[in-house]
């Protein structure tokens, strides 16, 4: 049976561990892998902006991850939590949010706002994940408004499609080795320490060859009645525990 690891980097934006995300670069690099970067376009969140700016232009440097292969993905607005969602989300998770319960109105003036600064910077965007996992329907309304059609978040052990989103789950915060199925997981380097990054290395050394693209990973879509099921169970343990984080 098939298995696939996406590796998707969150919070890349000007402001964040450059040093940190250099010795990723040097390991993706090393292993040919493509990762997902999830780029804040236009960043005001006031964590991220306590760390240092790069020493080059930040968007000349997103363009060339992209010539590199390296899938760019939108990653919110702005980070700017405004609203708290009791688990009436997508995903039923709750949490803070900058999407999750505002109108469709709203929703998609934050999208078009976040595309047009990538529109501007000649970065093509076809694929979205909200901060903290958060959004709700009037989100997907709004990014089918806004012609994307695809997220990285979601339950499964597959990619599937649903209310017409292409969905690549993403169930695991922390390296899991899996025995079959296609999982993102999601890496923060701005908390990453010393040895956190070290059993990253570990595991993409060990993973190398498990380690895929996202067009590998969003090629594999799969709905059938045996993975909605596992979709649903998984859907449920994660609303009652958050097990996976």
């Amino acid at each position: 049976m098939f298995t696939g690891y996406l590796i998707r980097l969150d919070d890349i934006a000007e402001n964040m561990d450059w040093n940190m995300m250099e010795r990723a670069s040097n390991l993706f690099d090393k292993f040919r892998i493509k990762p997902v970067l999830g780029v804040i376009p236009n960043n005001k969140d006031p964590e991220l902006l306590n760390y240092p700016t790069h020493e080059k232009n930040f968007w000349d440097q997103v363009r060339n991850w992209e010539k590199k292969g390296w899938k760019i993905a939108m990653h919110g607005n702005k980070h700017v939590y405004d609203k708290f969602c009791k688990k009436n989300d997508y995903l039923g998770l709750g949490g803070n949010s900058e999407f999750c319960d505002h109108s469709f109105e709203e929703q998609y003036k934050r999208l078009k706002e976040g595309l047009n600064k990538f529109e501007k910077e000649n970065i093509k965007i076809k694929t979205f994940f909200a901060p903290n996992h958060t959004f709700d329907n009037n989100t997907i309304l709004a990014l089918k408004k806004n012609g994307i059609n695809e997220i990285i978040d979601g339950y499964g052990l597959m990619p599937y499609e649903e209310n017409g989103i292409k969905f690549i789950p993403q169930l695991f915060y922390k390296l899991h080795e899996m025995p079959f199925g296609v999982q993102t997981f999601q890496i923060h380097l701005n908390y990453f320490k010393k040895n956190d990054f070290e059993k990253f290395e570990k595991f993409i050394e060990s993973n190398s060859k498990k380690i895929i693209s996202y067009d590998k990973a969003i090629s594999k879509i799969t709905n059938n009645l045996p993975h909605k099921l596992i979709r649903v169970f998984l859907k449920k343990s994660l609303q009652l525990k958050r097990l996976f984080w």
